[in-house]
Parts: structure tokens; sequence; C-alpha cells
């Protein structure tokens, strides 16, 4: 009987053992065969080998925790993140953001972002602020390059690729040096970055940050300076100084003591109830924090003069609906309900408000008609207040009927706004300047400066912003070196404007601090954004940003492009007024005698010492006072004036006189008869290199008062 062993079972391994294995018979095989490196993705006809080499790789790389937590977190947010609740088609469910489609209902609850262009359908205390990017408080109307936001882009995204005035006037200037000689162009590029980017550390210490190296020497030609109001001409703040209550003109604003106490309780449950700011009183008795916009900031530290008690008034009564201020009616309303019924209250642009009264409040708190002569009183005191370049503002109110209040959809009742009964007007100092109104803009321009009080203050001079969008461009042209002060403009229209500028032939400057001076501020030849109130799309499109957000610092900054501008036109003088002197004095003596008196050591001593510690000492002088009494330098005004070429002609002249005299009669002038004649001409040239040098002191001179009228 034959007997027959039995099959040995199988080894149960782990994959390690099995890469163990491997690795040692490769080792113990000699290293037959190379492998590529772990971090090299096999080709498709490696071996098994370096196959399972490279997985094991992967497959230790991918125990490192580092790693782990951040593939978890990537698909965290990719899970969260990208998703978002849609209706379509009646049906609620939740659908990646990239799968949105126009006709598509977002539903957004508290904490949402919005994930695509759409318009409100409804909503329920929302509030939409988009001031730093229309200038006014508007709602989204529209979807993709239909929107404000998508405007602006659209234009933000064009590149003019247009050269500064400088870089324009080197062009010319520099084909002029290429026949004088390439070693004084490389001395020029780069005595002028260097020039630039000291101005660049000089007016970073002036509260000017430089974000475009170019634009120093750009504020230097600026002819025209367009200003946006908003915390730039004046701080950005106001303050309540006139108040005409019950037919009065309260003396102080904030004496309310001929007020009764009826009339002042309406007027404060009006100021504390119908406004987006808030008042926190500090526990150490300290002074109150008022937050809002700067009207709202305004009115409510008014408020707290005339003895508002802002906690105490919301607490006492409830807010039932609110009609938020709108752009378009220039109000806005709240209905509130207290122990002694509802009222309505109203508070907006002042002429607007008080077309809608038809009584006021009187001394003793009763109701009175508004006939035409006190119709007519309170809109003459609007006048006078916007003249004085005050903000009007006028608080009324109505009551209203428990009845007259929807039990359901409270949210679609629309506050009664006629009939009203006007409690007051105020006037706010207007330290924020504002398009709203074309009297005050006049009122704030005639305090700034920027009109004069015996000049003419109508149009074209004047202009509102809607009658110069409305004219074509030829007109425009014909209108816009006139025009001095633009009222009520929006973000086209200030595009507009500089563009219009630009077409004749001005270097423009803009400043702007919201985001819908974006593309005024990208179109000018030189945008000026503010460092504090400025939005981050307003800084990316400007060149330099102002960090204090003060006029006087745009004024530094003009001050240091002068300065730029005049110390590169003092360098190109003195370097061309060298080097041409240089040049025909060699051309003379060699034509005439075969025999130069500045060799080429001595010219590039002079060239890249003298010439450059000279340049340099021309192109690093600070700014005078002097030259904010200089007119601007248009974009087409020669770099190298009348002036400097005659100055550069008379010092040049005068420079090749004297050396000729030496080159020709230096022997017997300098007594050197008597020495060898090789010695003497060394002692002759080594003398006129001297007196050549001793010569640019002069020329340093002239050229450090570049216009001087006489030499």
């Amino acid at each position: 009987m034959a007997m027959g062993s039995s099959p040995t079972p199988p080894e149960i391994r782990s994959p390690e053992q099995d890469w163990a294995a491997e690795d040692a018979a490769a080792a113990a095989q000699g290293e037959e065969e190379q492998f590529d490196d772990a971090f090299d993705i096999p080709h498709k006809n490696a071996s098994h080998d370096s196959l399972l080499r490279w997985r094991r790789f992967i497959f230790d790389a991918c125990k490192d925790l580092t790693l782990i937590i951040l593939m978890v977190a990537a698909a965290i947010s990719l899970t969260l993140g990208m998703a978002t609740e849609v209706l379509r088609g009646g049906k609620r469910f939740r659908a990646s953001i990239f799968d949105i489609v126009v006709g598509d209902v977002i539903p957004l609850n508290i904490g949402d972002q919005v994930p695509a262009d759409g318009i409100l359908i409804s909503g329920h205390s929302l509030a939409i602020d988009e001031s730093s990017m229309t200038g006014e408080s508007k709602t989204v109307t529209g979807v993709g390059i239909n929107t404000e936001w998508g405007q602006l882009m659209a234009n933000l995204s064009e590149d003019n690729g247009e050269e500064t005035p400088l870089q324009v006037r080197l062009n010319g200037v520099a084909t002029f040096i290429g026949m004088v000689g390439l070693s004084v162009a490389g001395v020029v590029l780069g005595v002028l970055v260097i020039r630039l980017a000291y101005s660049m550390r000089k007016m970073m210490r002036d509260k000017a940050l430089v974000r475009r190296l170019s634009s120093c020497e750009t504020m230097g030609s600026a002819t025209t300076i367009c200003s946006d109001k908003t915390g730039t001409l004046t701080l950005n703040k106001m303050t309540v100084v006139e108040a005409h209550f019950i037919g009065i003109k309260l003396d102080p604003c904030d004496d309310v003591r001929a007020i009764s106490r009826s009339a002042a309780a309406l007027l404060i449950e009006g100021i504390a109830q119908n406004t987006t700011g808030t008042v926190f009183l500090p526990e150490d008795g300290g002074a109150a924090d008022v937050t809002g916009s700067p009207t709202e900031k305004a009115i409510l530290s008014w408020g707290l003069k005339i003895g508002m008690d802002f906690t105490d008034v919301r607490s006492k009564s409830s807010v039932l609906h609110v009609f938020p201020f709108n752009s378009e009616k220039k109000r806005g309303g709240v209905a509130v309900q207290s122990a002694t019924g509802v009222n309505v209250h109203w508070k907006g642009a002042a002429e607007l408000v008080l077309s809608s009264c038809k009584s006021w409040l009187s001394l003793d708190g009763s109701v009175q008609p508004m006939g035409v002569q006190k119709h007519n009183e309170y809109k003459k005191s609007i006048e006078d207040m916007a003249k004085s370049s005050l903000r009007c503002v006028a608080f009324a109110y109505c009551q209203c009927e428990i009845e007259m209040i929807p039990k359901e959809d409270i949210a679609d009742w629309k506050l009664p706004e006629e009939d009203l009964t006007l409690l007051g007007i105020v006037g706010i100092k207007v330290r924020m300047v504002t398009g709203d109104n074309i009297d005050t803009a006049k009122a704030i321009a005639l305090e700034c400066g920027i009109l004069d009080a015996n000049g003419v203050t109508s149009e074209p001079f004047v202009i509102e912003g809607k009658v110069f969008r409305e004219m074509s461009e030829t007109a425009r042209g014909e209108i816009v070196d006139k025009i001095t002060v633009m009222g009520r403009s929006s973000p086209n229209d200030k595009l507009l404007l500089v563009q219009a500028l630009k077409r004749k032939g001005h270097v423009v400057a803009v400043t702007g601090d919201g985001t819908n001076d974006a593309p005024a501020l990208h179109e000018a030849d030189i945008g000026l954004s503010m460092g504090i109130s400025g939005t981050e799309v307003a800084k990316e499109s400007s060149d330099i940003i102002i960090l204090d957000d003060d006029f006087t610092s745009v004024v530094k900054v003009v001050r240091w492009g002068r300065s730029v501008y005049a110390n590169i036109q003092k360098f190109i003088q003195f370097q061309l007024t060298v080097n041409v002197a240089a040049l025909v004095i060699n051309v003379i003596a060699a034509v005439s005698s075969g025999d130069v008196p500045l060799n080429a050591v001595e010219l590039l001593w002079v060239n890249l010492i003298m010439d450059t510690l000279g340049a340099l000492a021309l192109a690093t002088e600070p700014p005078t006072d002097n030259l904010m009494k200089r007119q601007p330098v248009g974009r087409r005004e020669p770099l190298v004036t009348n002036i400097m070429w005659r100055n550069l002609f008379v010092q040049a002249i005068y420079q090749i006189a004297i050396l000729l005299i030496f080159n020709f009669s230096g022997t017997k002038i300098l007594r050197l008869e008597n020495e060898s004649p090789d010695r003497a001409e060394k002692m002759n040239n080594t003398f006129i290199f001297n007196t050549f040098v001793f010569c640019q002191y002069s020329d340093i001179g002239l050229s450090s008062e570049i216009n001087c009228p006489v030499i």
C-alpha cells in the first residue's frame, strides 16, 4: 500500500509580511532590479514589484494623523458648505450650489450665505445695506451682469493698459538719450526707480500707502481731482445743530422745556423706535455708546440730550410693523403699540415728509391744521438749513385705529403715509458730504472753498448727475471743464465724468471709499481710497490708500507727486548737460587735434561716480511749499521744458567754452612750455578733467532751481 504525504496547508500572512519577504528576496538577489523613487508614479509597463512598493508608500502616507484630519475636514466642508435648500417645481430638497438654475427659490435662514444672485421675493425683518456699493440703500433687482455688483465687476475687469504721463514723456526723452549715450539711459532709469521708492517711503509717514509705484509721479501731473465727499472732504460725523418744533426754533437745539410732556413723549417715542441704531449705557455711568449710520447716531445722540431713555422707551411699546428706509421715498416708518394706542412714526427727508403732513403739533400738544402760511414757514426753514449745509430730517406721526391693523399677513400691511401730523424738523451738520440735495452740495462746496461765494453757482458749474448722464458724449465734453460740483451722482456718473476729463487731456485723480467708487478709481489715472472707511474693493482698485481718511493727506500726496516730477526734471537737466558738454568737447578736440582730453576711464568715472551721486542728491530733495503754487503739469506738457532747454544749452556752452580754451591754450595758461610735450599734455588733460568736474557744481546749483527765471 503506497503511502502518500498530505499537502501542507498554505500559510496566511499579512500584506506587511508579504512586503517584507519581497524586500528580503530583492536584497538576496543583489538588487538585480533597480526600483524608481517611491514618490514617482510607476509607468504603465512597470514591474509588479514597483507597483507594490508604490502602493506601500501611499498606504504608509495615509496613516499620518494630520493628513487624516485634513481629509475628514475637507469631506465635511464639501458636504455642508456646497449644498443648500432649493425649492423647485413645488418640491423642497437639498442640492449643490453648482446645480442651482434660474427659477429656483432658495429659502434663507439666519446665518446662511446667499449662494447666487437673486431677487428677493419675501422676507421678515430683512435689512440690506448696499450703500457701500451703490451709494444708496437700494435692494437687488436683478441677477448676474444686471446687478450693481455685476456691472461694477465688468467695469473693473477692463484693463485700458495706458501708460502714465511720465512714461509717455520719458519715451521721447529716451530717444534723445539714445543719440547721446546708452550710459545716460541706464543712470536715468536707475535714479528714477530710486526716487520713486524714496518718495513712497516718505509718503508712508504722511499717512499715504502707495500700492503702485508709478502713482507717485502721476499724482504730480494731476490737473483734476474728483473727490468723493463722504469722509474725504469732511469728517464722517454728523451732529444736530438746529431744531424746529411746535412751530418755533429751539435755542439751543436741545432745550425742550417749552414743549409739553405729551409732545415730547411722542417725539422721543419716534426717535427711539423708528431707528436702526442702538444706544448702550455702561454700568459704570460712562458716556453712552451710540451705534448706527452717521445720521442715526446724530439723531439718537440728540435724543439723549433731550431726555430720552432708550431702553425704557422701547420697553414700554412694541413694534408691530416696520417700513425700512427707502432711497426712492427717502423715508422710513414704524408702527408701535403702547398703552395709549397705536402710533405710526415717520422719519425722512424734510421736504418730502412735510408734503405728506396735513397738520402740526402746537405748543400745548394739540393738533393744528397745516395752513398755507405754516407750510411756507416750515418750507423756508428747510431751505435755510439746506443752504447752511445742514441735512434736514423731519419727524411726523399719525394715530391708527386697532381695527385697521390686519390680523393676518401683517408683513404686507402698508403703513399710512398721508394725513400725517408734523412733529418737528432738525438740521444735522453735514460733516459727511452728501449728494442727496444740490443745495447741500453747494453749501459744502462753498465751505470747502471749491466754489466762490461771488462766483457762478448754476449749471454747468453746479450740475446734477442725472442731467450730466443724459447728455451726449459731445455735450459732456463741452461742459466737463466747467463742472465744479456734481450733486445726486450715481457711480456711473462718476465714471462718465472721469472718462470725459481724460478725453480732454486731463490727468485725473479720484478719491473714494465705497465699492460704488471702484469703477471711477480704476478708470482714473490715479485712484486714492480711504484706509479707515474704505471697502476692500475700493482699496484694491486704488493706487494709493489714505490711511487717516483726511483730505489734507491727499494734498500731501499731490505735494510729493509734484516733488517727484520736479526732481526728475532736475536730474534729467543735470545729466543731459554733463553728457552734452563732454560729448562736444571730445568731438571738437578729436577733429581738430586727433586726441581727446577726456578718456574713457575719466568719462566712466564722471557717469558712474560724480553724476550718480549728484543725481541722487537732486532726486532726494524734499518737497517745498512753492511746489503747490505752480500750475499742474498736464498730460501733453513736455518733460523737458523750454526753460530746461535754455538752462541746458547755456550751461553746456559755458562749460564747453572754458574747457576748449584750456584744451587749445592750456599749455600757455598753465606755463607748461618748459615741460616735455608728453608731461605737458598729461598735466593739461588732468587740469581739464578737474575743471570739468568743478563745473558740475554750478550745473547742480542751476538744476536745483529748475524754473528759475534768470541764470
